[in-house]
């Protein structure tokens, strides 16, 4: 019953029956496939035998492909009966663990939550199984719909196992669980991440705490818990610590030393020490200790590191259910628990939602916004028939949220009452954990260099394989002992498959890492920097980012008689009236160590007002009737100046207050002015949101027309909007009044202009990552005229360009969702010079029609209904869309994910505030911040402008070209002292022990490690480096090397016997016995020759191979990889032209000293070196790297059509000329048409 189709993001997949496989962290990026194994007595048995019988060898393998080791062992069972499961993700990585088993004290439905049963039913419906070895069958469609394969009611012989569990796997479906399954735990640990057995869906799921499917008016109902429940509690969720294990020196050592490339390196040493080459085994050995010793003390050391960061352990205020406090330590919380939050601030070990009271937090180590942030209680929104019940989420709530590791600086509380939260998470489960977990536990870089890699090692082992073979029948040939053949044999392989290989590709990202850190841009994750020099597509934040860090306030527009008056820039000129009380009240600000802290714009705004902030003292607060912030003018000649007295007396009470949610748009307050009668509301958000909460009688006439004006300039805009309560509403009504009974019918009043100014570098970087081919997107939560209007001042979108509004609409009973396209006909026009962005001026293949030139602006509400509604539309308007406005942060990350889907390589550059998810959904993220390393993402720059980006991408390029230039040599290397060896070994010879030594790290290590140490060029060039070590060029080049180095070493070998002097006697083997000389084959005029010439080809080919412009500078800027060929060269010139006399190179290096005997035929060999070098450079710089060739390779190929998707979406638009489908009216009589070009991948 193998069936079989197309595969999408998995493969190797098989259908088995449902309760055998199940899907973890279904829809997530985390999804998982479980498949349920149980040991196999019979497999058990054999797989013990053939252990003993390999003396160890297999279990060797098992430890490196535990997978194996489980097929091997185990049989597939029934999920519900499993010992040991299988884990395998989308990106093709497997993974076993083991089930465990314990009884708890309380029955496991009274402690978890119920999994959502529709949930666990779409699950059982699209259950697969992964083979990692056995032919890939799929049940993904091309389109990617799920395809499921029913179970064939006819079983084959080799799924008989099957059957035999057919029963238990009917009854554990259809049967209750017993009263002791109950009380059993089983689980298993993945990545730190816990999953249970749960009895009622038959499958495994992630242990949550109180995050999901809580109705909010439940939390109230919250009470505590006794020592003794949350001891029982404590047995599923466990201790509420986040710890990061550091191994010991010894088993790091053993994990160090089982490793493939240590095993590898061990083998060789043993077969050295047989071959008696010695020096050149105690070198390696001390290279390869050096280097273990190295590797184990940065492992332990990053451990110890990021322990000690993500570490803390404190003393909690534990609220119990008889009413009791108790003191408890940390790490014994478990979710559920009510705490009280210390006025003077504390660090949260834990999630935890505000049920009482506002906190003052920093979260800077979660998200690295430096300002602090206002958290305020859950609603608590009153039972209403028919009205849908709202649940907690930590996303949507997060303003509500205390997340753990985040900084509480203070608290504040109305009167008697403690400020009290319930635990919501523990442990790795906290936001805090999930980024712990992602550093421990990073995503693979899917970069086609390393699986390139891979293969090409898979084929130096062919070749090592073909050499054994040839060495084998030579070595018969000759009657040389079987011992020596053994040998031989073995050292082909250590030959063709360097062991020095891995750590040599590592050589040009740790000095573009070093670079970078020089720079002021950390990086945590190296693998990624070589990622960089493949981006083609940035996504930027605005503000920031784009523009500056902070708001200045260009002026306020007030209202008289529904029409706007002229712009005051000095707020403190306004007279008394509810405008100027919504600025000094409606923000966050707080004092802070007596500074006033909170948003840059609220700071602006109320600084702008020239009043002042009081707040209350915290060691007062707990007998104040009602502790409020008190806002007044500072004197009365600031604001009032009216001659009245009784003004000083003016202030203003902040009660309440409606933090700033993104989703919302806006922020409230709710106030009470001294001796008033009643209370009043502020609010302040995005102009479209405030005005749509506004009493239409209040909102001016031209309003869009002032709003369009003002946003098309840059500004970003606010609006201000006000009401009064009735004065029957009690204060006390305020803290428990929801939101939206109060965010209605106000009273618009007047608009705050904010200047945001570009940055200096953001220009300069637009224009040189456009002029790379570097397309540049615009990602902002900004409004969309603000947005466009930095998009054209900054040269996002060409002067020239038309911008296309895309507005969909969601679908209504009267009208399905819809989508409307307008052209942006109300563009400021920016400088007449010629447009500096050629992204929308590339040829592909020369043969794409013309298009008019146009991108789209689209909100990030659009967004959601076209990706929900239009999925099929959505590659086209991501493919030509600029400006991303009114964008969530989920939005951002799911703007990134389309791209990536569209074959980009994307890389984000945001401020770390709200672009998290980005960054580290991007291949390449940049965070711009002052800390060193930033857990959201890869890269971190301290310097606050976007000019890291291109500093990025240089580097990633250099180091990408040094890594495929340092492959090739090690691959031509292994080729050279194969070619010498297959050569030696055709007359019984080899090289000898220090020839080896001579090679091996004289020469090879030190070009190896220099070839790196080049500095990135300066400037970006439009094509990009290649990404695949089996791209056309790279063949080429390492093939045609191939027969160059194999046609020298013979030319040198044959001029050899054209000599008079020589006289060719074959050398008889080395007898096995005692008393044999291995020397006495090696000191002869062929080995000298042959080592000679490879000599220079090892220096040659890393001279050629160490490419320049335009990626890194001139190999002469190199000066110390310079030096050390002339070094190289000179050394290597000398043993051959050295005089005979100097006899003690006939015992150092085994230097024949025949060959110089007369001085024409070593410049003969020199002459040699000198044409194989001309050659060999003309390989590499007129030819592989020729325009003509590339050309020539691509016809060769067939190459019709480009392979990225993005391209071929591109060719689409440009040959659909009804698309999209604009109004004609809408459509400017000047519109522009010119070819529309992007260049074919590189």
């Amino acid at each position: 019953m193998n069936h079989q189709s197309g595969s999408r993001g998995y493969t190797n997949i098989k259908v088995y029956p449902a309760a055998y496989t199940s899907v973890l962290n279904h829809g997530d990026e985390n999804e998982m496939h479980i498949t349920g194994y149980r040991t196999s007595l019979p497999k058990f048995i054999i797989t013990i035998i053939f252990s003993i019988f390999s003396c160890g060898l297999l279990q060797l393998v098992f430890y490196w492909k535990p997978v194996w080791c489980l097929k091997s062992t185990s049989r597939k069972c029934p999920l519900s009966e499993a010992t040991k499961v299988l884990l395998q993700n989308p990106f093709f990585e497997a993974f076993v663990e083991e089930v465990e088993t314990r009884k708890i004290r309380k029955h496991l439905t009274d402690i978890l939550p119920q999994p959502a049963q529709n949930q666990a039913q779409n699950l059982s419906e699209s259950l697969v199984h992964y083979s990692i070895s056995e032919q890939a069958v799929d049940i993904t469609t091309a389109q990617g719909e799920a395809k499921i394969y029913h179970q064939s009611s006819v079983l084959s012989s080799g799924e008989s196992d099957l059957e035999d569990d057919r029963k238990a796997l009917i009854r554990s479906q259809r049967e209750e669980p017993s009263e002791d399954e109950k009380y059993l735990f089983r689980s298993f640990q993945h990545k730190k991440e816990v999953f249970y057995w749960d009895t009622r869906s038959n499958s495994f799921h992630t242990i949550c705490g109180l995050e999901k499917g809580i109705e909010l008016s439940r939390f109230y109902q919250f009470r505590g818990y006794s020592k003794n429940v949350q001891e029982i509690r404590r047995d599923v969720y466990g201790l509420n610590e986040i710890r990061v294990d550091v191994k010991s020196y010894f088993k790091l050592f053993v994990e160090e030393i089982l490793n493939p490339f240590y095993v590898f390196q061990i083998f060789s040493v043993i077969l050295w020490c047989l071959e008696e080459y010695y020096y050149y085994a105690a070198c390696i050995v001390a290279i390869l200790v050096i280097s273990l010793s190295i590797s184990l003390y940065e492992t332990r050391k990053q451990s110890i590191t990021l322990r000690d960061m993500v570490a803390h352990s404190s003393t909690v205020s534990v609220l119990r259910e008889s009413g009791d406090v108790d003191e408890v330590d940390s790490s014994t919380l478990v979710p559920g628990d009510i705490i009280l939050v210390p006025r003077k601030g504390c660090v949260m070990s834990c999630d935890a939602a505000l049920l009482s009271g506002n906190c003052i937090v920093n979260e800077s180590m979660l998200t690295g916004e430096s300002v602090p942030v206002t958290k305020t209680p859950l609603p608590n929104p009153p039972p209403t028939e028919g009205a849908p019940i709202t649940c907690y989420d930590p996303d949507t709530h997060k303003r509500h949220t205390l997340f753990g590791g985040t900084h509480v600086i203070q608290t504040r509380s109305h009167g008697p009452e403690r400020v009290r939260a319930v635990i919501i998470r523990t442990g790795f489960h906290t936001m805090k954990g999930d980024l712990v977990r992602s550093i421990l536990f990073p995503k693979p870089v899917g970069f086609k260099f390393y699986k390139d890699s891979m293969k090409f090692i898979g084929m130096l082992g062919v070749l090592a394989l073909t050499g054994i073979i040839y060495s084998i029948g030579i070595l018969i040939h000759v009657k040389a002992c079987v011992e020596d053949i053994v040998y031989k044999a073995l050292d082909i392989i250590t030959i063709a498959v360097p062991p020095s290989l891995p750590a040599a590709m590592t050589v040009g990202t740790v000095y573009a890492q070093a670079r970078l850190k020089r720079q002021g841009i950390f990086c945590i994750s190296p693998q990624r920097i070589n990622v960089c020099g493949k981006l083609k597509l940035i996504c930027f934040d605005k503000t920031g980012t784009l523009t500056e860090d902070g708001l200045d306030l260009w002026g306020v527009v007030p209202l008289q008689d529904r029409h706007f008056l002229p712009a005051v820039q000095k707020p403190s000129e306004l007279t008394q009236g509810p405008i100027v009380a919504a600025m000094a009240t409606c923000h966050s600000l707080t004092m802070i160590d007596n500074k006033l802290s909170g948003d840059p714009l609220d700071l602006k705004m109320f600084e702008a007002t020239y009043w002042i902030l009081e707040e209350p003292d915290i060691e007062s607060n707990e007998l104040d009737t009602i502790a409020t912030t008190v806002v007044r003018p500072r004197s009365n000649e600031t604001l009032y100046a009216q001659g009245n007295s009784e003004l000083n007396q003016y202030e203003i009470g902040i009660l309440r207050q409606f933090p700033f949610s993104s989703s919302l748009q806006r922020m409230s307050v709710v106030t009470r002015t001294l001796d008033a009668k009643n209370m009043d509301v502020y609010s302040k958000g995005s102009p479209e949101m405030i005005s749509s909460l506004c009493n239409k009688d209040t909102i001016p006439l031209d309003f869009h027309q002032v709003l369009q004006s003002y946003t098309q300039q840059g500004f970003r805009v606010l609006a201000l909007a006000w009401k009064q309560l009735d004065p029957k509403v009690p204060w006390h009504h305020v803290h428990k009044v929801q939101r939206k009974d109060i965010e209605n019918n106000l009273t618009f009043l007047g608009l705050l202009v904010m200047q945001n100014a570009l940055k200096n570098a953001t220009t300069p970087v637009i224009n040189e990552l456009h002029n790379a081919n570097i397309r540049t997107v615009m990602v902002t939560g900004d409004n969309m005229l603000t947005a466009l209007s930095v998009a054209r001042e900054c040269k996002m979108v060409p002067s020239s360009g038309k911008v296309i509004v895309v507005k969909a609409t969601e679908p209504s009973q009267d009208a399905p969702a819809h989508i409307q396209w307008t052209y942006d006909k109300d563009k400021v026009e920016c400088s007449p010079a010629r447009d500096s962005s050629p992204y929308y001026q590339r040829t592909m293949n020369g043969d794409i029609p013309s298009s008019t030139e146009f991108c789209f602006a689209i909100s990030g509400a659009s967004f959601a209904i076209i990706r929900n509604h239009f999925p099929d539309l959505l590659p086209k308007i991501v493919q030509r869309g600029t400006v991303f406005a009114r964008m969530s942060p989920d939005q951002k990350s799911q703007l990134i994910e389309a791209f990536q889907d569209m074959s980009y390589c994307v890389g984000m550059c945001g401020d770390g505030a709200n672009d998290c998810g980005a960054l580290k959904m991007a291949h390449a993220g940049i965070s711009l911040s002052e800390a060193e390393a930033s857990v959201a993402s890869p890269f971190t720059s301290k310097v606050p402008d976007i000019s890291c980006v291109p500093t990025v991408i240089k580097e990633g390029r250099a180091a990408l070209v040094t890594s495929f230039g340092i492959f090739k040599f090690m691959a031509l290397y292994s080729v050279v002292q194969f070619v010498s060896v297959v050569i030696l070994y055709w007359i019984n010879s080899n090289l000898g022990d220090l020839q080896f030594l001579y090679v091996d790290l004289v020469i090879t290590t030190t070009v190896a490690i220099l070839m790196g140490y080049n500095n990135a060029y300066p400037r970006l060039v439009k094509e990009r480096p290649p990404g695949s070590l089996f791209s056309p060029p790279i063949l080429f080049s390492i093939i045609l090397q191939v027969f160059l180095v194999a046609a020298f070493q013979g030319l040198a070998y044959f001029s050899l016997h054209l000599q008079s002097w020589f006289d060719y006697k074959p050398h008889e083997p080395v007898p096995c016995s005692a008393g044999g000389d291995a020397d006495d084959n090696i000191l002869c005029p062929e080995d000298t020759v042959v080592f000679i010439m490879s000599s220079f080809q090892y220096i040659i080919l890393a001279a050629a191979f160490s490419k320049g412009p335009p990626y890194r500078l001139p190999i002469w800027k190199n000066y110390l990889f310079v030096l050390d060929v002339i070094f190289l060269s000179a050394c290597t010139s000398a043993l051959i032209l050295i005089p005979a006399r100097w006899g003690f190179l006939k015992d150092f290096l085994q230097i024949d000293l025949k060959v110089n005997r007369e001085i024409w035929y070593p410049l003969c060999i020199m002459g040699m070196v000198a044409v194989y070098a001309i050659l060999a450079f003309t390989l590499e710089a007129f030819i592989v790297d020729n325009s003509s060739v590339k050309s020539c390779f691509r016809r060769l190929r067939c190459k019709r059509q480009p392979k990225n998707k993005y391209k071929l979406i591109e060719k689409e638009i440009c040959e659909d000329k009804n698309w999209p489908p604009v109004e004609n009216s809408e459509i400017p009589n000047n519109s522009i048409n010119h070819s529309m070009v992007i260049n074919e991948a590189r």
